[in-house]
C-alpha cells in the first residue's frame, strides 16, 4: 500500500490594489518534505487578468512569478533565497507581503504524489 505524505500549499494571488484586498488566483506553491518537493505552477489567463486589473503590466507580473519558480528550483539561479534549505524557501515564498503578488495562508493536506497534487490544486484553484 502506498504511503500518504503531509504537504503544505499556498495560492499565489495577484492583488493590483492592495488597499482594496481584491485578488485573482494565478498559481499554487506546494511543499512536501517527505518527497523533497517544492514547486510552483502558475497561469496568467490574459482575458481574466485584463478584466480584473487592466493596468497591471503582464510582463512584470510574469517576471515576478518566474522569480518564485527560481526560488523553488533553488541553486544559484534562485539568488540568495534559492540557496536556503527547501523548507526555508517555502516559508520565505509564503511570508506575508504587501505587494502586487501575494500568497494565501498556508494550508495542509495528505497526498501520495506531490506533483499530481500540485496539478490538481492548480486546476481547482486557478483555472
Amino acid at each position: 500500500m502506498q504511503e500518504m505524505h503531509l504537504f503544505e500549499y499556498a495560492v499565489i494571488r495577484v492583488m493590483p490594489r492592495v488597499e482594496r484586498e481584491e485578488f485573482l488566483n494565478v498559481g499554487v506553491i506546494l511543499y512536501c518534505p517527505a518527497q523533497g518537493f517544492l514547486q510552483t505552477k502558475f497561469s496568467l489567463i490574459e482575458d481574466r487578468l485584463r478584466a480584473f486589473a487592466g493596468s497591471v503590466d503582464q510582463q512584470e507580473l510574469t517576471d515576478r512569478l518566474l522569480a518564485f519558480q527560481k526560488v523553488c528550483n533553488g541553486r544559484k539561479e534562485g539568488g540568495i533565497i534559492g540557496q536556503l534549505p527547501v523548507v526555508s524557501r517555502f516559508r520565505w515564498l509564503t511570508a506575508n507581503r504587501s505587494t502586487v503578488v501575494q500568497t494565501s495562508p498556508v494550508h495542509t493536506g495528505l497526498c501520495y504524489d506531490a506533483q499530481e497534487t500540485l496539478h490538481r490544486l492548480h486546476e481547482q484553484l486557478v483555472l
